[in-house]
This record gives C-alpha cells, sequence and structure tokens, in this order.
C-alpha cells in the first residue's frame, strides 16, 4: 500500500527536536492523539536493532493498544528508518531549515482495517502535539 506523509515545522534547533522525539520521558508527554488519550509507557533502546515499545490508551483504560518494533538504521539528526511488529514501516526525517527552525516528515505504512484519512489525521494530530510540547519546553 502506498505510504503516507505527513510533515510539521518546529521552532526549535534540530538536535532539541531529534532528543525530544527518541527521549522516552519526553515520548510520554506528547505521543496520543487527544486529551483523554495518553501514553502511560514508553520503553526505547536508540540504536540500530534496539527496540521500542509505546502504550498508548484512553485515560479511563477503557481501551488501549502498544506501538512496537524495531528501529533498522539512524542517520544522526537527519532520519531514523524503523519496522513495527506488524511488518509496516516508518521513516521520519529531520531536516534543519535554519539554526532554530526544523521540519519534521514522517512516511508510515498505513494499517489495512483504517482508512488512509483517519490514519493521515491521527498520525498528524500525534505529530502536531508534539510540535506544540517540544516549542513549549
Amino acid at each position: 500500500m502506498e505510504p503516507i506523509t505527513i510533515n510539521i515545522t518546529i521552532l526549535k534547533p534540530i538536535q532539541k527536536v531529534w532528543d525530544y522525539f527518541y527521549n522516552a520521558k519526553h515520548i510520554v508527554k506528547w505521543n496520543f492523539t487527544t486529551t483523554n488519550w495518553h501514553c502511560p509507557k514508553a520503553v526505547i533502546d536508540f540504536q540500530e536493532g534496539g527496540k521500542f515499545d509505546y502504550r498508548l490508551e484512553y485515560k479511563d483504560k477503557s481501551f488501549g493498544y502498544n506501538i512496537a518494533g524495531t528501529i533498522e538504521e539512524i542517520k544522526e539528526l537527519e532520519y531514523v528508518k524503523s519496522q513495527l511488529d506488524d511488518g509496516r514501516k516508518i521513516e521520519v526525517h529531520f531536516r534543519k531549515i535554519d539554526e532554530n527552525t526544523t521540519e519534521v516528515i514522517e512516511i508510515f505504512e498505513p494499517e489495512i482495517q483504517f482508512s488512509r484519512e483517519m490514519q493521515r489525521v491521527g498520525w498528524y494530530a500525534i505529530l502536531d502535539r508534539f510540535h506544540k510540547y517540544v516549542e513549549k519546553n
């Protein structure tokens, strides 16, 4: 299936954006779509071959799921390529626009059981929450 691409511009230096995207203590603060969700657990071994496992769930615990996989390739401050446990591929690219501006581009293979638009909207909501978290902290 054709990958989905989303992107956002963040008014912070690339090093800070990179650090906040791959540090578990930050991931739990931004990795969810809306305020009735949260990310109570994020585990990441940030190296090639390392595993990650993020728990996303409703705050009332009525529903939740894990996003887990393996980091396949890292090019420091440029991109990370991963494969989810279900086989789908994800790439996250970081582009330095200037000293205080960074573009983040996510390319991901969609799930077949949900519409492309629903997935694009959901993933973008998380990326936008990341953007707001980084700029505020």
